[in-house]
């Protein structure tokens, strides 16, 4: 079973398993998507770490992919959307890892809802996760544009940028207008992360890229100095870390996976 359909608040959300169907008995890592992307990006690690025996849940958030829209225009909307997925796929609690605009997500989700969290997983991360003045008027202006410019800056590796290219003009083509505008200034709008970081007390696991450009390891220094219980782990990799470095960043999931959950 490598998929599944659940129904939240009325709208279709379709997740990749990892080509297994869920086991109660197991726990769950929940892959959560940046900006314009889908659960694709995810598609190596999560068959991997299923194999691991974890239950993998990587949806395709609103409005992205393959479930249906209108997509969300705040990280807020979306940390208050995940639980109801999780009570779809009958998760009580779950592993949360998310990349770049899917990083806020699972922060913003830990700190409404730290019952239903037992770790987190940062990848490409930021607080604030700032967005230049000129992509944003790029992504209202000119899609195409901004899609080249992401796909440039998200990559160390400039023969992976089309792979990132033609995905992101996919997700644009069958998703509203203007999505990544939306996604991207949902980023850039969230404010939240310092004060949601300094408030959890679960496992948090950063993995950056030391060659990221689009969010340095820098600038999640404000979120590992706010973690009580952190661990940073440097990948040598771009901002699209699970394309350029997957054994490195599957190794860091692992560690991660196995730390926040219990020995049984």
């Amino acid at each position: 079973m490598n998929d599944s359909q659940y129904a939240v608040h009325g709208k279709t959300v379709w997740c990749n398993h990892g080509g297994k169907a869920l086991d109660p008995s197991l726990p769950t890592l929940v892959f959560l998507h940046g900006a314009l992307n889908d659960h694709s990006v995810w598609s190596q690690l999560a068959d991997r770490l299923a194999r691991h025996g974890l239950n993998v849940l990587a949806p395709d958030l609103p409005g992205h992919g393959r479930s249906a829209g209108p997509a969300l225009d705040s990280v807020e909307a979306l940390a208050d959307w995940l639980p109801a997925l999780l009570d779809a796929a009958g998760v009580e609690t779950a592993l949360l890892a998310g990349h770049s605009m899917g990083s806020l997500v699972a922060l913003e989700t830990a700190y409404r809802t730290p019952q239903r969290v037992r770790g987190l997983a940062l990848l490409g991360t930021a607080a604030p996760m700032r967005v230049s003045s000129a992509l944003l008027a790029s992504t209202r202006d000119d899609e195409a544009a901004a899609i080249d410019m992401v796909s440039q800056w998200s990559h160390a590796q400039p023969e992976l940028r089309e792979a990132s290219r033609q995905l992101m003009r996919q997700v644009a083509a069958h998703g509203q207008p203007q999505l990544l505008h939306l996604d991207l200034a949902a980023c850039n709008a969230y404010a939240h992360g310092e004060a949601a970081m300094g408030a959890l007390d679960c496992p948090v696991h950063f993995i950056l890229g030391s060659l990221d450009k689009m969010t340095p390891p820098r600038a999640a220094q404000a979120l590992t100095a706010a973690a009580r219980h952190g661990t940073v782990v440097n990948v040598e990799a771009g901002h699209a870390m699970m394309a350029e470095q997957p054994q490195a960043v599957l190794d860091a999931l692992l560690a991660f996976a196995r730390a926040a959950t219990p020995a049984s």
